[in-house]
Order: structure tokens, then C-alpha cells, then sequence
């Protein structure tokens, strides 16, 4: 028998402590965050976030703002509850009621969604792949995008498998910091170039452009998927902000008279390390999307097909910092879309042993075996993915239908959250009016989005 103070994922006996108590202490707790943007900057940004861009222009500026800002709060919200429970996110969804067999609804779609999921992760390899293609191809080196889609797949693997948190924190921070500070460069050289970039087009694509919304439908609701933080980035900030170890610092003592100061204190340090991954992330995407507007669009160019995207992206280096700029590009591609896979596999590894426990095949108590499977899971997801993206012809598409997959799943936590909050959250550290309303708000919104989804992408190939 393992013992539970050992388990990495729930609360841990021993080490509760006082929050710190300014900001810069609060620095010294972040983490998570920067797993979770590893994660969200990557393909949606460099791929789609651009494409709308390229093929919208100006339009949809506030839709990608928008899809930025809107999910956050629920990231925080679930989070809150993860911090006083110590519940994983698995283990929170299986709390709401309406029970198949031994678990709650939203679970078996989370199961049913796996297969479009991984597409979308397959997707994300392959552009990694293609990433790594053209970056060899400028030290003349060929290298086709399917070889190095699997030799990605088999560096992810062996990172991987080793289980480890640290390997991801630590890989993460330079990666993330360094191809965010890239981008901004880049949209800021635009400005003294002949792709200079007016106030009057900033203000137009501020303006709501439904009529564009409606057009680009498909493409505008996969980058809404897979901008900002996505459904499967909300779900897996618990598993990182439970193993960095917040609920066992807050402990669960709730009868200490010095709880409630302690558990809001804990919650100034979890909302500094979301808000600070939220400025990252919009940093780090409405450059790409400027960029794409301001550079492809007047070019005329839009990414499609496989082989070509990666070429036809680096433009917006290039024409804005000169030639010179594609070596820049390519290895910023690359870095930023590794950099996802590792944040997202390592991620989804988390899941399956909570899958298993909350169907009761594993016990939670065998913290070996639950190792075990989830280093089996890392090791041999990688390839799945690659096989994916070889059986595909464009990753732009997978990489699209991953994100649509997002989006409809949105609401699912949104509501979940709620429900969380109103029936299992102590009453001394539930949110404020304000906050409880902004997290109504979204839910509405993430709703529609994702009947929106189900009624423009997913039922017209079946009608038809």
C-alpha cells in the first residue's frame, strides 16, 4: 500500500503553510501557468490565430480578442474549487449528477471526444514535423515533414515517459518567453515597413463583423477552440496546480481558525499565476493574428496545404524584418509547436489514470501502478499522433477539428464549475456577485459557440 501523503495528486498532509504576503512572493509560487501557455501558444496561434488573419484581414480582430479573454475566469473558478478540495478535474466531473454505469455524463463525452482530440493533437505533431522540415531545409539539409514528425514524436516520448513535472517547468519558461518576445519584435517592425498597420484598421477590427464571423465560420470557431486556454488546458491546470502543490500548502484542516485568511491568500497566489499566463498568451497571440491581417492578407496569401504553410508563415517574418528573418522564424515555428506537444501530451497523461480510477478498474491508493500507466501513456501517445498525421492530408484540418472539439466541450466546464461552486464549494471562499454573474455570462456565450459548432461544421457534411 502506497501512502496517500505520497500521492502528487491530492491533498498532501504536512505541508500547509501561511501564503505569502505580497506579490513578489506569490512570484516564487508560480508554475503552472507556464505549463498550461506551453500548452495554449502554439498551433493555434502560429497556425490558425494567423490563417484568420490572412483570410479575414481586419474583420475579426475582436473575435480573436474575444476567444482570448472569455475563458480565463473559468480557469480560475474550477481552479478555486481544485485548491479547497484537492478534487483533480476527473475526480470534480464525477460529482455531477446524472451517473452511466459508475460515472457522470460529461466524463463518457470527454471518452467519446478522445478520438477527435487526438486528431487534433496529431495535427499539432505534424506541424511540429513540417516545423522541423523547413528549419533543416535552410541548413541544407532534406528532410521530409514525415520523418521529422516521427523523429518529434520520439523525443517527446523519451522526455516524457520519465513522468517528471520538472522537465516540463523547466523546458517551458525559455521556450515560451522566447518566442512570445519574437513575435512582438516582429509585429512592432511592421509598423516601418510597407505593411505599416493604420489606426482606422485597428478600430475596424475592434468593430463585431458578424457577416465576416458567419463566412469564416469553421475556421473562426477552431481558432476560438484553440486560442487562449482551450477545454483540455482549463482541465489540466488542476492537475498542475495539485502536483506544484497548492491545496496541501492551503491543508485541509478546515476548523483552523487562520483557514479562510490562509485559503484567500492561496488564491491571490493561483489567480497571479493565471492572470500572468493570460497577459502571455494575448502578448503572444494578437501579434500573430496582426501579422497574418497586416502582412499575408495584403499579400494576398493564405496557408493551405501541407507541405506549404510553414513557407507560406514565415512571410510574416521576412517581410517585416527582412530575409534574414526566416532563420529567426523557423526556429521559433519549431520551438513554439514542440513546445505544445510536450505541454499537451504531458498533460493528457494526467487524465487516464483518473479515467481508470473513477471507473473503478484501478484503486487511487496504488500510486505505483498509476505512475506506471501514466509513463506507458506518454511513452506510446507520441506515436499514435504520428500515425494520425500520416494518414492525413493536411495538418491544418486535424489541427482544426481539434479545436472545434474544444469549443463544444467549453460550456461542459463552464456549467460544471458552477454547479462545483453552488453545491461542493465552502461558503467562505465562494466568488464574489460580480465574478459569479461574468461566470453565467460565459457559460451562455460558450454554449451558443458551441451549438454554433454543432450547427454550421458538424451538420451540414451530415445533411449533405
Amino acid at each position: 500500500m502506497v501512502v496517500a501523503s505520497k500521492d502528487p495528486y491530492t491533498i498532501r498532509e504536512g505541508e500547509a503553510h501561511p501564503p505569502p504576503s505580497n506579490f513578489f512572493g506569490r512570484l516564487g509560487y508560480l508554475g503552472p501557468s507556464l505549463i498550461v501557455t506551453g500548452a495554449v501558444i502554439g498551433s493555434g496561434e502560429l497556425v490558425l490565430t494567423t490563417s484568420l488573419g490572412a483570410v479575414a484581414g481586419w474583420s475579426l480582430l475582436w473575435w480573436l480578442l474575444l476567444s482570448c479573454w472569455c475563458k480565463s475566469l473559468v480557469q480560475a473558478e474550477i481552479a478555486r474549487y481544485t485548491i479547497v478540495s484537492g478534487d483533480t478535474y476527473l475526480r470534480a466531473i464525477n460529482r455531477l449528477p446524472g451517473r452511466i454505469w459508475r460515472i457522470s455524463w460529461p466524463i463518457w463525452l470527454g471518452i467519446l471526444a478522445y478520438l477527435p482530440g487526438t486528431m487534433g493533437l496529431g495535427g499539432i505533431f505534424g506541424g511540429t514535423g513540417e516545423a522541423l522540415s523547413f528549419l533543416l531545409s535552410h541548413m541544407n539539409i532534406e528532410l521530409s515533414g514525415v520523418w521529422c514528425t516521427g523523429i518529434a514524436a520520439m523525443i517527446v516520448s523519451a522526455i516524457l515517459s520519465t513522468g517528471s513535472y520538472r522537465w516540463l517547468e523547466i523546458l517551458m519558461l525559455p521556450l515560451v518567453i522566447l518566442f512570445t518576445i519574437t513575435t512582438l519584435i516582429c509585429s512592432i517592425a511592421m509598423q516601418f515597413t510597407q505593411y505599416q498597420v493604420s489606426a482606422s484598421e485597428l478600430l475596424t477590427g475592434l468593430q463585431p463583423d458578424f457577416s465576416a464571423f458567419l463566412l469564416l465560420s469553421a475556421l473562426a470557431l477552431s481558432a476560438y477552440g484553440y486560442t487562449g486556454t482551450t477545454s483540455g488546458d482549463r482541465s489540466s491546470y488542476t492537475y498542475w496546480a495539485i502536483e506544484k502543490g497548492y491545496p496541501s500548502f492551503l491543508g485541509s484542516n478546515r476548523d483552523d481558525p487562520n483557514w479562510e485568511k490562509h485559503a484567500i491568500g492561496w488564491m491571490k497566489v493561483l489567480h497571479t499565476d493565471i492572470w500572468l499566463g493570460l497577459i502571455i498568451v494575448t502578448c503572444a497571440t494578437v501579434p500573430f493574428y496582426i501579422l497574418g491581417a497586416g502582412v499575408l492578407n495584403k499579400m494576398g496569401l493564405a496557408p493551405e496545404g501541407s507541405d506549404a504553410v510553414i513557407a507560406t508563415l514565415s512571410n510574416i517574418f521576412t517581410q517585416t524584418l527582412g530575409e534574414w528573418a526566416v532563420w529567426i522564424f523557423s526556429i521559433g515555428a519549431f520551438i513554439i509547436l514542440f513546445s505544445t506537444v510536450l505541454s499537451s501530451v504531458g498533460s493528457g497523461g494526467r487524465f487516464i489514470p483518473d479515467y481508470l480510477i473513477e471507473m473503478q478498474f484501478i484503486d487511487r491508493s496504488n500510486l505505483k501502478l498509476r505512475k506506471a500507466i501514466m509513463r506507458w501513456y506518454l511513452g506510446f501517445l507520441p506515436f499514435v499522433a504520428f500515425a494520425i498525421y500520416l494518414f492525413s492530408p493536411n495538418f491544418v484540418i486535424l489541427i482544426m477539428i481539434g479545436g472545434l472539439t474544444s469549443a463544444i466541450f467549453l460550456p461542459i466546464q463552464s456549467g460544471a464549475t458552477l454547479w462545483l461552486q453552488a453545491n461542493h464549494m465552502d461558503s467562505r471562499i465562494r466568488p464574489s456577485k460580480l465574478t459569479h454573474y461574468g461566470l453565467w455570462a460565459i457559460f451562455f456565450f460558450e454554449l451558443t459557440m458551441a451549438i454554433f459548432v454543432i450547427w454550421f461544421v458538424v451538420l451540414p457534411p451530415i445533411m449533405n
